[in-house]
Order: structure tokens, then C-alpha cells, then sequence
């Protein structure tokens, strides 16, 4: 079985489709390799594409009229993302990025069309993909509200370590990608780093942020 298929068959939306289905999906999308800062949609484009993420991480975030990036969500592998109408994807507004240098499997708007109306199952689990990104966007955005600059910090750096499930180390994220994510300005950021590390939260290298006390820094986050 080739890679392609083996991935395609651990995507949480083709989980109810035989094994033949899978292979005709196999034989419509096409796998391409992307370089980290690669923009595959930008506002307003008006291509109707569904990308499979593979392997790598992509951002989606907005730009507000004063220029300040607000990231709207991080996409780890096996997630989907794009502009089609078709499955309620219509990103208007939303740049998408590659994080990393990023796998993804594209797959065009007929294509889709046609699985959805043989196996409409699929469509449900895009819904419900789409639906958990929504909460999750909601719940930032209500933590921006009521939540203190230090809380916000504390919890986003408990949510990539989670999502990352590579110990507690993080890598490769700038004070300026952090206060993006959570709507704020990179030298508050980085004070708010500096006094966790005082505390003993955390530990900060060249572009690593290691998480040293998981209980304290989630009291923070709850605070």
C-alpha cells in the first residue's frame, strides 16, 4: 500500500469509506511538497481547493485595517483546510501559511462534489472539523476578553505543547508569532516570558521555550 493511501486512510473524514473509495481518492488529489512561508491562499482569492495537510504545520490568520496579524488558527497534520463553498470552507479575509516545509494532498472542487454526494458521511465530518475549529477560535477570542495578558500566555503555551506531543519543549516559536496568536504586542510577550522564567514556569533558549512546572503555569492559565 503506498504511503499516500496509508495517510489518506488516517484522515479522521475518510474514516467510514472503504478501502476502494480510498483509492479513488488516492487518484484524484495529488501530493505536493510546499516551502515554510508559502501562502496557499490569500483574502479574496477565488480558488475553490480543499488541501489535506500531511506532514507540517500551516497558519491561518488575518489582517486587521492597522496592520496588526491576528492567527486565527494552527493547523497540525491531518487537518483540512481551503476555500470551497461547497463544504462552508469560504476564508474570506484569511491568509493560509505554511509554517513548516509542509506535505499536502490537493484536491480539486469536482472531485469533492462527487464523494460528498456518494458518501454524504464525508461531508458531515468536514462539518464537524470545521465546527471544532469554530469553538476553538471562539474560545480565544473570549479569552482575549476576560483573561489577563499573563493567563493567555501561560495557557497558549500549554495548548502547543499538547498539540505538538513532543515533551514540553517548544520550537521554533518568535515572542512576535506568540503575540500574534493572541492579539498582542511581541514586548509584552516577552516580558511576560521573562517574568515566568524568574518564577522557575519556564526556560527560555535561542527559539526553544521549555516548559519547567506544567501545574503552575495551568494555575496561571486558570487565573
Amino acid at each position: 500500500m503506498s504511503t499516500k493511501i496509508h495517510y489518506l486512510e488516517s484522515v479522521d473524514i475518510f474514516r467510514d469509506l472503504s478501502i476502494h473509495d480510498v483509492e479513488a481518492i488516492n487518484d484524484q488529489t495529488t501530493l505536493m511538497n510546499y516551502d515554510q512561508g508559502h501562502l496557499f491562499y490569500m483574502p479574496d482569492d477565488p480558488s475553490e481547493t480543499l488541501f489535506l495537510l500531511k506532514k507540517g504545520r500551516v497558519q491561518l490568520y488575518r489582517i486587521s485595517p492597522e496592520g496588526r496579524k491576528f492567527v486565527v488558527a494552527i493547523l497540525q497534520a491531518g487537518s483540512i483546510f481551503g476555500q470551497m463553498a461547497l463544504v462552508g470552507q469560504r476564508m474570506q479575509n484569511t491568509f493560509a501559511e505554511a509554517l513548516d516545509d509542509c506535505v499536502i494532498c490537493v484536491w480539486g472542487q469536482a472531485e469533492v462534489e462527487q464523494l460528498i454526494l456518494r458518501k454524504p458521511q464525508v461531508a458531515l465530518r468536514i462539518l464537524n472539523s470545521l465546527s471544532e475549529r469554530l469553538i476553538q477560535v471562539e474560545a480565544r477570542l473570549e479569552d482575549a476578553t476576560f483573561k489577563r495578558i499573563p493567563a493567555r500566555i501561560a495557557g497558549l503555551l500549554i495548548e502547543l505543547a499538547d498539540e505538538q506531543k513532543d515533551g514540553n519543549v517548544l520550537r521554533g516559536y518568535t515572542h512576535q508569532y506568540l503575540a500574534d496568536i493572541i492579539g498582542t504586542y511581541r514586548e509584552t510577550v516577552t516580558q511576560t516570558l521573562n517574568e515566568f522564567k524568574q518564577e522557575k514556569l519556564v526556560r527560555i533558549g535561542r527559539k526553544t521555550i521549555e516548559i519547567l512546572d506544567v501545574p503552575r503555569l495551568q494555575r496561571v492559565a486558570d487565573s
